[in-house]
């Protein structure tokens, strides 16, 4: 175990925590209405456009009328993206050209940057326009994050009222995150980035003239752009050589701060954090992990004080936090002890090579940035899939069959560890309610959490959210590898392949976003069937929590006695990291088997 794994990590956590404790307090302000210095600059504004959407902001909601305005949004926000993807051809900011996204393709993106997955099945920087790649996908980036963010906050509202039957006003919480959490943050973060060397313009992209010719091979095609055979039906290559190179351009920036501190994922470019115009410098890399986990980890807080208990938020961020670091350096080790089949090649994947002042670590460093190492690799990975980011700075395919398997595990768990903006925190505390559930059948004792009685109703609802992501990734899994349409973009055989289309389901239920590669993913079959699996993925989640919210807000609140199960200390902390590990175990281990850990055990027995 290389001992920067620990220098790294403590530094990341450190840093973590003095940002996200004075943010949470900032956020349970916000949220609640109260005033501060941000409020008072920008009341103004938010009156404004109470003003012209027709927002009477004291008016509050039942969660019904919550979760319809909140889904109607979406679907609005859908249409709009669909637009202006399919008429970019049109419309300005567009110096490349960009013809229009085909239907499926514009169909499957609009559902993708709306709930806030971010799932690319195209080549941004080859098919977006900066008009398109700002007023649709940036603009979501703030309104799918917003969501989360509302959807959270309406839950600890149920938490903490009683004998009441509103929840909220969901366009007063959607404005209230835009305006006072998510664009200040991303503001100051791509003023950060632009300095350590992201670029942000608008300018056309740049032909230049390469230090040395490349030469290069390809298949050659004939007019209509088919290979040409000879006549042992194999195709011919051809020899090339290029002596200039096109780099794109663009407002990179400040859509890679709001892709960060969102949890959003999608790249500028089809790199994403592994191309030099978006992630440039190791500084660079260490501010996007400290974004991608500062509103999850300060929600945690949030909801510590807006339940009057900030105990109750240390042990939900102590579990997670406990979680994170068994699986971060779990993947580290993995790829640390590199690929057995390189080893008879005599590559030495052990020693740490010195550059400078700095000691390079041995390992499995195929698919990943030199300026970033193995390390600081393996910790983004399990950043970006214990939330729900997305965002990559090496090549998940090209991780060992173990080290690929962690990140998705944290998927397919929920992603609960820290996750995505709100949904990570709703998500571990319908985790929470199980484990009192789970403790109160235990001791003969009705169940309750934070002074209110679980009862059946909760825990029906509880169930939907839970089984709703297993159901959908895995039936959409046994349907791709059996139809032909589906196993027709699978270009790994065997165990790999069948791990590449687990993937991309497991990232498409659970809205991150990510992918493994090696699947071909941008046809009419992956984009309708990964876009069904998002949008529900992401809905049939939000809806059973804000009933859950409806109804713990109507509940009166008990008084605490001695039978009352502490949600705040040790014990409590192992019972809801249990539950979260227990259920994603039985969930998913029968499909890891067939991927992943038949993968490693074939790798490891010479196959």
């Amino acid at each position: 175990m290389n001992s920067s794994i620990h220098f790294q990590l403590a530094l990341f956590l450190i840093v973590l925590l003095i940002l996200a404790v004075p943010l949470g307090s900032y956020i349970a302000t916000v949220m609640s209405g109260e005033g501060n210095l941000a409020t008072r600059l920008l009341r103004p504004v938010e009156k404004l456009i109470y003003r012209v959407c027709g927002v009477d902001p004291e008016t509050e909601m039942g969660w019904k009328s919550y979760a319809f305005g909140l889904i109607l949004f979406n679907l609005l926000g859908v249409l709009a993206v669909y637009a202006l993807q399919r008429l970019q051809g049109m419309l300005p900011l567009n110096p490349q050209g960009m013809a229009a996204i085909s239907p499926d393709s514009s169909f499957n993106t609009a559902i993708s940057f709306v709930t806030n997955t971010n799932w690319q099945g195209y080549t941004p920087e080859a098919a977006m326009s900066y008009l398109t790649q700002m007023l649709g996908l940036a603009v979501q980036n703030f309104l799918s994050a917003a969501t989360g963010l509302a959807v959270v906050v309406a839950l600890i509202r149920g938490f903490a009222r009683h004998s009441v039957s509103t929840i909220g006003n969901i366009w007063v919480d959607m404005t209230r995150s835009v305006l006072y959490i998510l664009m200040p943050l991303a503001f100051v973060i791509a003023l950060v980035f632009m300095g350590q060397g992201v670029i942000q313009n608008f300018d056309s992209y740049k032909t230049v003239t390469l230090s040395e010719p490349l030469t290069y091979t390809q298949p050659k095609v004939d007019a209509a752009g088919a290979p040409i055979l000879d006549a042992n039906g194999v195709a011919v290559q051809e020899t090339l050589t290029t002596t200039t190179q096109t780099l794109p351009m663009g407002p990179v920036a400040s859509q890679e701060a709001i892709k960060m501190v969102g949890t959003n994922g999608g790249g500028f470019f089809n790199a994403n954090s592994a191309h030099p115009y978006e992630n440039p410098t190791p500084l660079s890399n260490f501010v996007q992990i400290i974004a991608i986990f500062l509103i999850p980890a300060a929600l945690c807080l949030t909801f510590g004080k807006m339940v009057g208990d900030i105990r109750q938020g240390w042990a939900v961020l102590a579990a997670m936090t406990i979680l994170f670091v068994v699986m971060a350096y779990c993947t580290n080790a993995a790829e640390m002890a590199g690929n057995p089949a390189l080893n008879g090649m005599g590559i030495d994947q052990a020693t740490q090579v010195s550059v400078g002042n700095f000691a390079q670590a041995g390992g499995n460093m195929e698919g990943k940035e030199t300026r970033f190492g193995l390390v600081a690799t393996s910790i983004f990975a399990t950043v970006t899939t214990a939330a729900s980011c997305g965002a990559v700075n090496g090549m998940l395919d090209s991780f060992t069959a173990l080290g690929g398997m962690i990140p998705m595990w944290l998927i397919q768990l929920g992603e609960v560890v820290f996750g995505g903006v709100g949904s990570g925190l709703y998500g571990m505390l319908i985790f929470a309610i199980l484990a009192v559930f789970i403790a109160g059948l235990m001791i003969g004792r009705t169940p309750e959490y934070l002074g209110k009685k679980i009862e059946a109703f909760d825990m029906k609802m509880v169930s939907i959210s839970i089984l709703i992501g297993p159901f959908l990734v895995l039936v959409g899994t046994a349907v791709s590898v059996i139809v032909a349409d589906g196993k027709a973009g699978i270009l790994n055989p065997n165990s790999h392949g069948f791990t590449e289309v687990l993937y991309a389901f497991s990232s498409a239920v659970n809205n991150n976003g990510s992918a493994f590669a090696g699947l071909t993913s941008n046809t009419p079959f992956y984009n309708i069937m990964l876009a069904i699996a998002m949008w529900f993925g992401r809905f049939l989640v939000i809806v059973p929590v804000l009933a859950i919210a409806g109804s713990l807000a109507r509940k009166k609140r008990l008084a605490t006695t001695l039978g009352s199960l502490p949600t705040h200390g040790p014990l409590f902390v192992t019972l809801l990291i249990g539950s979260v590990i227990i259920v994603g175990a039985l969930t998913y281990i029968p499909a890891l088997a067939l991927g992943p850990v038949v993968e490693h055990l074939m790798l490891y027995s010479g196959h």
